[in-house]
């Protein structure tokens, strides 16, 4: 089991950073977003909709999942490695989060309306009025908030029950995407039958989160940033997503902010190209150390 675990985790590895995304048509969390917009309206009684929705997705999104892998590790255990890889990489990304990061602020130093127009696929804010700092701190904000729950979590999910199960593992993965992908559809204050995917997500996401500063400061060589992060992290409404931006603040020494909601690290300036492409880099560092430890539990079981 741990060379199929290993295996798993260092396919997905490889397809991020090779492949960076399947395309729309063919992703199932794009086919699985197209279910949730099924659920995303009007009901009578919202809020008991919503722990239906909240429920019954995810595990739908699981289900199929499951059952394609443990019928692969059936047939061979080394199928069932590679179909689970396959999972945790649809479910899981970096290496798309890092080039659009960088690529919006790129275009902040040279063409700030086209960052404008580049920002909306990664950090959900108006970009209107954004001053090229702005929008530099957003795209650092993104990436080290984003690091979570579009890696941390769901290599979490998969290396604590693939020792057991890779059928369990690869369903916990794509579980943990569905909750993520409810909460970024429905969760918001405007939507009743969304409340409960978002208390969800916090409860899900409160490991993740933290685990992700501990990454993200672990990158700097420094214990100091997820220590004064604890000074602004609740600086957010959310209660995990502050963790690892106001981490990435405290290891960049940035102000980073969205305005008229949160500034974290308020007394510092807000970044400059350079830093912002440090903030980059560093999450880029955190996300490699969060896949060497997704890979730890299968090694070890090989060795020993």
């Amino acid at each position: 089991m741990g060379a199929e675990l290993a295996l798993a985790v260092a396919l997905a590895a490889i397809l991020d950073r090779t492949v960076r995304e399947l395309p729309a048509r063919v992703h199932p969390v794009v086919a699985f977003g197209t279910l949730v917009g099924y659920a995303d309206r009007e009901w009578s009684r919202p809020r008991l909709a919503g722990v239906g929705v909240a429920l019954a997705l995810p595990a739908l999104a699981a289900v199929p999942v499951f059952a394609a892998v443990a019928l692969a590790v059936a047939i061979h255990p080394l199928l069932g490695a590679v179909v689970a890889g396959v999972v945790l990489f649809t479910t899981s990304s970096l290496q798309m989060l890092l080039e659009e990061a960088a690529g919006v602020i790129e275009a902040s130093t040279t063409d700030p309306t086209a960052a404008r127009e580049r920002l909306p696929a990664l950090a959900g804010r108006d970009p209107t009025a954004l001053s090229p700092e702005l929008l530099r701190s957003a795209a650092v904000e993104s990436a080290s908030e984003n690091l979570a729950d579009g890696l941390v979590a769901p290599l979490l999910a998969f290396s604590l029950l693939a020792p057991i199960s890779l059928s369990l593992g690869a369903a916990a993965a794509a579980w943990l995407k569905a909750v993520n992908t409810l909460d970024s559809m429905l969760g918001y204050p405007s939507k009743p039958h969304g409340w409960a995917s978002a208390r969800m997500d916090d409860l899900v996401m409160w490991v993740p989160a933290r685990l992700s500063a501990l990454l993200l400061s672990a990158a700097a060589l420094s214990p100091d940033p997820v220590l004064t992060a604890r000074r602004w992290r609740g600086e957010t409404a959310s209660p995990n997503s502050g963790w690892p931006m106001a981490t990435a603040a405290g290891a960049l020494q940035v102000r980073l902010e969205k305005p008229d909601t949160y500034v974290l690290n308020e007394l510092a300036s807000l970044p400059t190209a350079e830093q912002a492409r440090r903030g980059v880099a560093l999450v880029g560092r955190a996300g490699l150390l969060a896949y060497v430890l997704a890979l730890l539990p299968g090694v070890v079981a090989w060795l020993f």
